[in-house]
């Protein structure tokens, strides 16, 4: 984030037009962070800021970060934050799978200053009533309280459970293929539980969670299951021993969610932890890789009209199908890697 007086962002890939993407430590595409220093005042005359110039700026907090934006106006541009982004850009992503040895499959997430650890574990339950044919996905998110002061005894309660809440309501709409989970109907099944753990909390909660979790159910590796019968009529489940005959997850309805920050008249996608404070309604898109919208939901006290809610959805639509194709292009190549693949790790 730019400071008042300052010539350079210090958010890596802020002048991408769309994720840097990074596998490991190697990175995908090659950025150059540069930052003039300039400002457009236009930028704060639209209302972008979160306030026309004779309005005062919120708290203490949002005006210091906002400085630059009330000095210089020598760029003339609108599609500008303070820390050289475009509206619609995301800051550099670090994706890295395979980072928890005991799990069916895990990812870590790193999206500007907020880090993500996801794991997948797979164990036998029995179907539930209303779907005798289908397994399930259970999710778990623990927000660490070394994230956020803020996190601390049981502060981050309510919104563990709000991201889980979320969660399972995204993927209660078909995302998985829940079916390929089924063992034996009404008897045995698959159950994914996913365990979302924020380790470091530097805004866009949302789609960094999602990113993470689609990530490690890329990653996930369930055993191959065989069905025994006797003459009796009883089942015996036997699991193959080769670590090599499993089944692998397809992903490729598994939506991401893109959160769209209304400051003033405009919208922006991955806001910053002071972007957030400067909003007072936000919009959650679940979108697919092909642009289709799942699920939504407005977070915040204040309010949208139904024209920004269309123009939000049409935004988050357009950077959902870019951000589904970011993501799938490097979490195949990653895993073409194989062994060969070097590791970062957990405390990489």
């Amino acid at each position: 984030m730019a400071r008042p007086g300052s010539g350079q962002s210090s958010e890596p890939g802020a002048l991408a037009r769309f994720p840097t993407w990074v596998a490991g430590t190697q990175t995908l595409r090659p950025h150059s962070v540069v930052f003039t220093g300039a400002l457009a005042g236009s930028w704060i005359r639209s209302g972008a800021a979160g306030a026309r110039p004779s309005a005062p700026m919120g708290c203490w907090c949002c005006r210091w970060w906002l400085y630059p934006l009330c000095h210089n106006a020598g760029l003339g541009q609108e599609d500008l934050r303070v820390d050289g982004r475009g509206c619609e850009d995301y800051r550099c992503v670090e994706v890295e799978t395979d980072v928890v040895s005991n799990t069916s499959g895990s990812a870590r997430v790193k999206l500007g200053h907020t880090d993500i650890l996801v794991g997948v574990k797979a164990e036998m339950g029995t179907p539930k009533l209303e779907k005798p044919d289908e397994g399930y996905v259970e999710f778990f998110v623990d927000c660490s309280a070394n994230a956020t002061p803020e996190f601390e005894g049981r502060g981050g309660d309510d919104l563990g459970t709000e991201i889980a809440n979320t969660l399972a309501r995204i993927f209660n709409k078909g995302s998985l293929d829940l079916k390929s989970l089924c063992i034996s109907p009404r008897e045995h099944c698959w159950v994914l539980y996913v365990d979302v753990l924020l380790l470091e909390c530097g805004g866009n909660l949302f789609d960094a969670i999602s990113i993470a979790v689609k990530a490690a159910l890329f990653n996930t590796r369930i055993p191959r299951v065989h069905v025994l019968e006797d003459e009796e009529g009883s089942k015996e489940i036997e699991l193959s021993d080769d670590p090599y005959d499993c089944i692998q997850l397809s992903v490729e309805n598994v939506p991401c969610i893109i959160t769209l920050c209304k400051i003033g008249y405009r919208h922006v996608v991955d806001a910053t932890l002071q972007e957030e404070a400067c909003s007072l309604a936000s919009l959650l898109v679940s979108v697919t890789n092909k642009g289709v919208v799942t699920c939504m939901r407005k977070v915040g006290k204040g309010s949208l009209d139904p024209e920004s809610i269309f123009e939000m959805m049409e935004t988050g639509e357009r950077v959902g199908k870019a951000l589904h194709s970011s993501l799938q292009s490097l979490l195949h190549k990653e895993e073409s890697l194989g062994p060969k693949r070097q590791k970062v790790g957990f405390l990489g």
